[in-house]
């Protein structure tokens, strides 16, 4: 059935592409396994619109679970050069509602709404490459890897994936295949440990500066590309600042909000900074924001629910709709101007003008 509807979608292309300004729908043609907790699931416009995206951009499903505001990110993982349709691979999170619902229940024929392409972790134009990525943070990665073999493009890539054990390795098979097919393309798998795969040929850890000068000793001549958990970033923003990658050669994607931290405030010429009394409606909550702190940061640190990701104006995901008041917002393409007319405005770059009223 699922090679039917690729088939078909293939077939039925109308030659229009996917305007992201007015399309957010999807429909689901394929559903694949990677892992025991990871799937792939593959989408088309229902028009059969083709696709323009960059390697390393990403949608937002919203879901409309529960009436909740659940919109999630998930990079593309297939290539930018198949524009008849989109995958994006996720992994099944203990707890999480998105990634379980479409985990369980997302199959061929569904349709869901999304938004996108989003995003600015793209590959820029460099001569040596250093891929790293730990779990599911291999998904854009993955989409540059394989537009790079639909390219059979000259390169210069070492790509260095992490997991916990060797099952956990999403696209073990297939960047192998890859590395096979492309000069110039190498992998290196780092399960954290070896589990019940008691053959497994290589070494086994976590990322440190020894094993990095061991895989690429010419690190600092290589941009650098990170996407994973949030402690693996760090760790591995670590250890290329001290291996000499300068700070414009290392470009990392994440959505990972566990700690959402202040962004710079812009000057003020006013000595004293004022303070906005801001409400959100459905919460029944009322904060203190001043015109130099973003609305999302003090919500957080007050309690208030506000779903988030990015924290930077990139995702959407904070969007909510502004009842009443005016405020700064300086977006990174994570909302619509069309929502903007209707009302929303992003949180995590929003900072108030004036008393606020928040549908949340």
């Amino acid at each position: 059935m699922a090679t039917e509807l690729l088939l078909k979608a293939v077939n039925q292309t109308s030659g229009a592409y996917w305007d992201p300004e007015t399309d957010d729908e999807l429909v689901c043609i394929d559903v694949r396994d990677e892992t025991h907790d990871v799937k792939s699931f593959t989408f088309v416009s229902p028009e059969r619109k083709q696709f323009e995206f960059s390697a390393g951009q990403y949608f937002k499903f919203e879901l409309g679970l529960d009436n909740e505001a659940d919109g999630r990110c998930y990079s593309v993982s297939s290539s930018p050069l198949r524009k008849n349709a989109i995958t994006v691979t996720v992994k099944r999170v203990p707890g999480g509602k998105v990634s379980n619902w479409l985990h369980d229940n997302l199959i061929p024929n569904t349709t869901v709404r999304a938004s996108g392409p989003l995003g600015r972790f793209i590959r820029p134009a460099a001569k040596k490459y250093l891929f790293l990525s730990g779990g599911s943070g291999i998904t854009p990665l993955m989409s540059m890897a394989r537009e790079l073999a639909d390219t059979a493009e000259t390169t210069d890539v070492i790509f260095l994936h992490a997991g916990r054990t060797p099952k956990d390795l999403i696209f073990r098979e297939e960047i192998a295949n890859i590395a096979r097919r492309l000069k110039g393309f190498r992998i290196l798998l780092l399960p954290e440990d070896i589990g019940t795969e008691r053959g497994w040929p290589g070494i086994s850890g976590r990322i440190t500066k020894e094993f990095l000068a061991l895989a690429a000793p010419d690190i600092s001549d290589r941009v650098v590309m990170c996407c994973g958990p949030a402690p693996f970033m760090a760790a591995a923003r670590k250890i290329s600042v001290e291996m000499g990658v300068p700070e414009s050669n290392y470009l990392e994607e994440s959505f990972d909000a566990a700690v959402i931290d202040e962004a710079p405030a812009p000057a003020f010429e006013a000595i004293e900074i004022k303070s906005f009394s801001v409400q959100f409606s459905r919460q029944g909550k009322s904060i203190d924001v001043r015109a130099d702190q973003t609305v999302l940061s003090c919500a957080k640190k007050s309690g208030v629910r506000i779903p988030s990701s990015c924290a930077s104006g990139i995702c959407g995901t904070c969007k909510s709709k502004l009842v009443s008041g005016a405020i700064d917002m300086k977006h990174d393409g994570g909302i619509r101007q069309r929502e903007i007319d209707a009302g929303f405005f992003l949180p995590c770059c929003s900072r108030p003008l004036s008393d606020l009223v928040i549908e949340r």
